[in-house]
């Protein structure tokens, strides 16, 4: 990538029984409400026109109701500039509401705007089959749903329409990246560089970097994209996040936290930025804190890694039972992704493998193959090998792993799966070097999985033999 330019006493968070009548009650609602939306949407355009009436993912963590926003008012212009408008207006409007609705699916974490978006961006296309901000609009959906291979033949028919649009070259890049085909992400990357260096495009390099083993040089490019700034808070704030995750990726707990406090600062309230908080809170130590800022972001943004994330501080604090609850709402949540398009199926081995039963290993070890077989990156050959690993083919987990690592990528995480298979395998100075440098990378990499590393390097180190 050197080539591309600058690129502990805890206390109970809420009671847990409630919340698994919640969350019962919102899966009943998946198999029901959910799956008629989309067909209410129907060619005409008026429903796609109307707000939701009800939030399946709002009422998975007991939300009333939202607080208006600026792109709440934008939204109710564009549907009223779809209702009565002219045709051009009204195809405009299309592409635009469609957009409009990814961001809303982004800032509330409803994969229920995302049938709508399908609609407004293919109406809009049927208005004018050259709309390429309509094309772009459905290759960042087919992203959000993880159909990769789409999302890349979208960016490539934009690209086509329109070379010097740089947006084209983030779908495909993002697209190539998930597909493993990094080679050519780094070229395409580059060419969305040359056409428009800011925000977009430093990011894109920085997360390419990052994947490539150049941490330090991940930083700059991500420090690059927050200089550049952009007309929208949430893109700022979104970028100082990053920031923060490589530095604490990176061991470097007070620089992240600052980080994580300039995104808050930037927006209130951001929820990526509480996460990366409760992060450092439970590396610190300080697991009521890290509870506390995970049962915030889970309420405002149900993303399963913020849940499982919150489940695993639960856990770690002996609060067994709330910990099950949250897992038990990640089932629900990855049910809701599901009926809207998205496919799921990596996130739910991986989880299987670290929170599942022993019954549904095969299964998930399936999901993972197909999943490798469909976008071969170096993260699905990790779960692969981690899915492998607890199922108990340590051969298989150890070639998939050499998979994960192929690209010299420092992340923790990944060095722990592979010096766990090695300990598993017999090989005791592999395991030994792939541990220390999990351990070495960031102390604090899983408040789950680091403690588990430092009992399996110290075994190992005084000649003990692992099971």
């Amino acid at each position: 990538m050197s080539q591309m330019p600058h690129r502990a006493r805890t206390r109970t968070v809420g009671p847990w029984p409630r919340l698994i009548v919640a969350v019962l009650a919102a899966v009943a609602l998946i198999s029901g409400a959910l799956n008629v939306r989309p067909m209410l949407d129907h060619v005409l355009g008026a429903e796609v026109a109307a707000p939701p009436e009800f939030s399946a993912v709002d009422g998975l963590v007991g939300v009333p109701e939202r607080a208006e926003t600026a792109l709440d008012t934008r939204v109710r212009s564009l549907q009223d500039a779809l209702r009565n408008g002219d045709e051009w207006t009204k195809g405009r409007a299309a592409t635009m509401l469609g957009h409009a609705y990814l961001q809303k699916a982004r800032e509330t974490g409803d994969p229920g705007y995302y049938p709508k978006a399908e609609t407004l961006f293919q109406r809009a296309l049927d208005a004018d089959d050259g709309d390429v901000d309509a094309l772009v609009g459905l290759g960042t959906l087919a992203l959000a749903r993880h159909q990769f291979a789409a999302a890349l033949d979208w960016g490539e028919r934009a690209r086509a329409l329109n070379p010097h649009h740089a947006a084209t070259y983030g779908v495909i890049g993002d697209a190539q990246i998930e597909l493993g085909r990094y080679d050519e992400a780094v070229a395409t990357v580059q060419a969305m560089v040359d056409l428009r260096p800011d925000l977009s495009s430093y990011s894109r390099v920085s997360y390419l970097r990052e994947l490539m083993g150049d941490a330090a040089g991940a930083i700059v490019a991500m420090e690059q994209a927050a200089t550049a700034g952009s007309g929208y808070a949430e893109n700022v704030a979104w970028v100082r996040v990053q920031l923060g995750n490589l530095r604490f990726d990176g061991g470097f707990l007070t620089a992240a936290g600052n980080d994580y406090a300039a995104a808050l600062a930037a927006v209130p309230g951001f929820v990526p930025a509480l996460a990366g908080q409760a992060r450092v809170a439970a590396a610190d130590g300080d697991l009521d804190r890290a509870g506390e800022l995970y049962a915030a972001a889970v309420r405002a943004i149900p993303l399963p890694e913020f849940v499982v994330a919150h489940g695993d501080v639960l856990s770690a604090a002996g609060r067994h039972e709330e910990a099950a609850a949250q897992y038990t709402l990640v089932t629900a949540i990855q049910q809701l992704y599901t009926a809207n398009g998205v496919d799921t199926d990596l996130e739910l081995a991986l989880f299987t493998a670290d929170h599942g039963r022993p019954e549904d290993l095969p299964r998930a070890v399936a999901r993972a193959r197909a999943q490798v077989a469909a976008r071969p990156s170096i993260i699905a050959w990790d779960v692969l090998a981690w899915t492998l690993y607890r199922s108990g083919d340590l051969d298989g987990a150890v070639e998939a792993s050499e998979q994960a690592l192929r690209l010299g990528t420092q992340n923790a995480l990944m060095y722990f799966h592979a010096g766990a298979i090695a300990a598993a395998r017999g090989e005791t100075e592999r395991a030994i070097s792939l541990l220390e440098r999990a351990l070495a990378l960031n102390p604090h990499f899983s408040v789950r999985y680091a403690p588990e590393a430092r009992t399996t390097l110290e075994r190992l180190q005084n000649g003990e033999v692992t099971s």
